[in-house]
């Protein structure tokens, strides 16, 4: 049995990475920082494809917190229903649309302390609103990249965050954004959960998880 390495080539995982997926980028439909917040709150236990259907509308009608503020919970609720958890983001999103009218001016706050602050708003949330509408290096952790970043060595923990503090350690802060996102695209690509392509994979030399696949085949 293949066993997961201690020392890992990882400037020529990230490089593989960057040569594999050039184009890399978030995938949630958003043209400003209150947008890629709400859309973010809306991917919880949802696929990007689903929320950008939702949004597609829900922007164009409420553009603004003011405008979501006109809804009461039920009405969101009805505009979102075709999302995981719809009850609850409707009540955390009118609840963070009143936080940044009545303490942050209509604005989203460029700041994690003040973004987790938010309620429904987590430390992935956070890192996903920093990096791509304030351009804040951050690299979040979803399912994709915790399972990723462990079946490459990159990191070698079940908790998001201690995942994140190692990758931190191993990728340099200017990639951090970057490799998020390649780290996603892979995830959803290639590497996915059940049944991954490792036998299609170009990061196969480099993955243990993959080896071991391949020789119980």
């Amino acid at each position: 049995m293949t066993k997961k390495p201690k020392r890992v080539p990882t400037r020529k995982i990230l490089d593989t990475l960057a040569e594999m997926y050039p184009d890399a980028h978030c995938e949630l439909n958003f043209k400003n920082p209150f947008e890629l917040l709400i859309a973010t709150i809306l991917s919880a236990q949802s696929t990007d494809r689903q929320v950008n259907i939702v949004t597609e509308k829900l922007f164009d009608k409420y553009p603004t917190p003011e405008d979501f503020l006109s809804l009461t919970e039920e009405e969101l609720a009805e505009e979102i229903r075709g999302l995981g958890l719809y009850r609850n983001k409707s009540r955390n999103i009118l609840q963070t649309c009143h936080r940044l009218v009545d303490q942050h001016g209509g604005k989203v706050p460029q700041t994690r302390k003040e973004l987790e602050a938010l309620p429904g708003v987590g430390r992935k949330t956070a890192n996903v609103v920093l990096s791509n509408a304030f351009d804040e290096p951050a690299l979040a952790v979803d399912t994709h990249v915790q399972r990723v970043a462990n079946r490459l060595a990159l990191a070698d923990s079940e908790n998001p965050l201690e995942t994140e503090k190692q990758l931190n350690r191993r990728v340099p802060r200017s990639e951090w954004t970057l490799t998020h996102h390649r780290l996603i695209w892979h995830g959803r690509r290639i590497c996915s959960a059940r049944n991954p392509k490792c036998d299609r994979c170009d990061l196969l030399s480099y993955c243990w998880y993959g080896k071991q696949r391949m020789k119980e085949r």
